[in-house]
């Protein structure tokens, strides 16, 4: 299948570029990246010292780690957007700068309510740089190459989720000049404006989509349905699903589907629009995009139960419990570098059921060793190595999958799409598979441990939701083989 023709979002810009110049912005853009994603995980740790310090009520707790996330999702669309219309390296630069002044309110907040709303506008600043980092990737490389610099992604991203909390931890530990919790914020400034001096002489300038505007009304409808999901979500599993998070999931998705019918009428007449209809008409974006939803609902549940597991379950430290991680993680690296990105243009769909099968299989076996008392035995560490190489196999090739066929002009929506399909995807993973396990957890001895069964058994399913979607992608995704009908 041939990629379609690509609008001059860029694709001149990269041509004009060599081979290190490609390589030293592709960089860059990882290092955006280590920022956004270590950022929703590396305030853990921190939490309580926070609490101790800013006196923060149990509210504030939750609100300074979902408020995060909480923006970031519903305004990734935006952000995408945003780089269509007025150029990738434009808004990449403008995110990173943002995301470095609101690092530095966060790391001087003197109040709880100061901190919450500088983790408020630092989640704004994510949602405007993250979807310009799988843009840009897109612009400067072909879909095959994309396949090896996307599997990177998957690499350090997963790491900086992982390795988010144990650096938190080390950094309170270490206390330079006295700093405190307020070091995991601050540490941004010298890598975010490393990363800064980096993009203005690396990365290629991008002109947006001529004549694009910002459809706002269609923007508030998005970024209010996304939030209404999102906090029905997060807030909803966390309190026992009162009636307000029930009515603000359907709230949230009635705004949803009026932006998609607002952005079908508008696409009709030949006005700008938040999304862009035609692309869920590409078979590896629709499917994609439902593959990834269900995935990373599964891995990020699994990944929650099992911390949680190890810990209250069988008595585990936070750092022991990262150290159980520890081949996991490798696996994950395995699956991605070694298997994913070299397998993938032979095997192409099939690649993609296989790890979905390798991770289930891993997973759950995983879940019932922990729940027999198992707390690092080889057996334990093996499975979760096999485990990680499935994640790996499916985590890498599936975001260039998804973007295979999406016309460079477009780049920054399709991203955004993607990045907000993974952000449902693992707020859903922790509702889901997070509701199974404390539904029949209890509070003593071997029942904390209870509800690993039947938060297995939701993992599992989920991840054949995966399978079935990858199933029905092209058989020949990135069109290697001679044409012909699929």
């Amino acid at each position: 299948m041939a990629e379609t023709a690509k609008a001059p979002a860029g694709a001149g810009a990269s041509e004009a570029l060599t081979s290190r110049q490609k390589t030293v912005a592709f960089v860059t853009v990882l290092i955006a990246l280590v920022l956004e994603v270590a950022d929703s995980t590396i305030v853990n740790t921190a939490l309580p010292e926070i609490r101790r310090v800013l006196d923060a009520s149990p509210a504030a707790m939750q609100w300074i780690v979902a408020g995060y996330l909480l923006v970031l999702g519903s305004l990734l669309l935006l952000g995408g957007r945003l780089g269509d219309a007025f150029g990738y390296r434009r808004m990449f630069l403008i995110g990173v700068g943002a995301f470095v002044a609101t690092s530095t309110l966060c790391g001087l907040a003197q109040t709880p309510e100061q901190l919450v709303i500088a983790r408020l506008l630092q989640g704004a600043a994510g949602a405007m740089m993250g979807p310009q980092v799988m843009a840009i990737v897109q612009v400067l490389f072909t879909p095959l190459e994309r396949v090896a610099r996307l599997a990177w992604f998957g690499v350090v991203g997963g790491l900086a989720a992982i390795l988010g909390p144990i650096l938190g931890g080390l950094l309170i530990e270490v206390d330079l000049f006295g700093l405190g919790w307020r070091l995991i914020f601050l540490i941004n400034l010298p890598i975010g404006l490393f990363a800064l001096w980096l993009g203005i002489r690396t990365i290629p300038h991008t002109r947006g989509a001529h004549g694009l505007r910002i459809d706002m009304p269609g923007a508030a409808l998005f970024a209010i349905g996304f939030a209404g999901v999102l906090l029905a979500l997060i807030d909803g599993s966390e309190h026992g699903w009162p009636a307000w998070t029930l009515v603000s999931g359907l709230a949230g998705l009635a705004a949803i589907y009026a932006g998609w019918l607002r952005a079908r009428a508008r696409r009709r007449q030949d006005l700008p629009a938040m999304i862009e209809p035609m692309l869920f008409q590409l078979r590896t974006f629709r499917w994609g995009l439902l593959a990834i939803l269900a995935f990373a609902s599964a891995a990020t549940g699994f990944l929650l139960v099992l911390a949680i597991s190890l810990q209250q379950g069988l008595g585990k430290s936070p750092l022991q419990t990262a150290l159980i991680h520890v081949p996991f993680s490798l696996g994950v690296m395995a699956g991605i570098s070694l298997i994913g990105k070299r397998y993938l243009p032979r095997f192409g769909r099939w690649l993609l059921v296989c790890g979905a099968g390798v991770l289930a299989s891993g997973g759950a076996l995983s879940l019932a060793l922990v729940a027999s008392g198992d707390g690092g035995s080889p057996l334990l560490l093996g499975l979760l190595s096999l485990a990680g190489i499935g994640m790996g196999m499916v985590a890498g090739p599936l975001p260039p999958v998804v973007v295979a066929d999406v016309d460079r002009v477009h780049a920054g929506t399709a991203s955004a799409t993607l990045r907000t399909a993974q952000q449902l995807g693992g707020a859903l993973g922790v509702a889901v598979i997070g509701a199974a396990f404390f539904l029949a957890a209890t509070d003593e001895g071997a029942g904390r441990l209870a509800g690993l069964a039947p938060a297995s058994a939701v993992f599992v399913t989920l991840l054949l939701g995966s399978a079935i979607a990858a199933l029905r992608l092209p058989a020949d995704i990135f069109g290697t083989r001679s044409p012909g009908p699929r």
